[in-house]
């Protein structure tokens, strides 16, 4: 076979023939599938986040009930985020909504209140995430107008 040569996977070459030869992919090379919880793992990380987080909406500082609490990621699964302990807490479903899939310093910055709770009741937190959120909560109100 002149003009084709082997290639790490995936990976197209040309040749002075112009011939591309592209290798297969492996059928053992998927997408990681996340681990699943059951409905009794959820219900435990729910009540140790529960504690953790002082029974309080982290963003909104609310009383929670284990009824109404929802388990959120401060650094969402869309952006690459684990169900880590360190990246999970307990917030209201209206903050979990508005929160959504925004970025940790993203939605501080716009909620700089959000922000300040959330460096008071969430204490388990990855100390990264409460550096960017202490950041993006100072960018913040350094950014607002004074009053007069």
């Amino acid at each position: 076979m002149l003009g084709v040569a082997l290639c790490r996977r995936g990976e197209m070459i040309r040749h002075r023939f112009h011939h591309r030869v592209t290798l297969p992919r492996s059928r053992g090379m998927t997408r990681k599938r996340r681990p699943f919880f059951g409905p009794s793992e959820k219900r435990a990380v729910k009540r140790a986040m529960m504690r953790d987080c002082s029974r309080r909406c982290v963003y909104c500082g609310e009383c929670l009930d284990l009824a109404v609490a929802t388990i959120d990621h401060v650094y969402p699964l869309a952006h690459g985020g684990a169900n880590a302990p360190g990246n999970l807490v307990v917030a209201c479903a209206p903050c979990n909504r508005l929160k959504g899939d925004m970025l940790p310093h993203e939605f501080f910055f716009s909620f700089p209140q959000a922000g300040l709770n959330f460096l008071s009741y969430a204490r388990v937190v990855h100390r990264a995430l409460k550096r960017s959120a202490r950041r993006a909560v100072s960018l913040a109100l350094a950014a607002q107008p004074v009053a007069a």
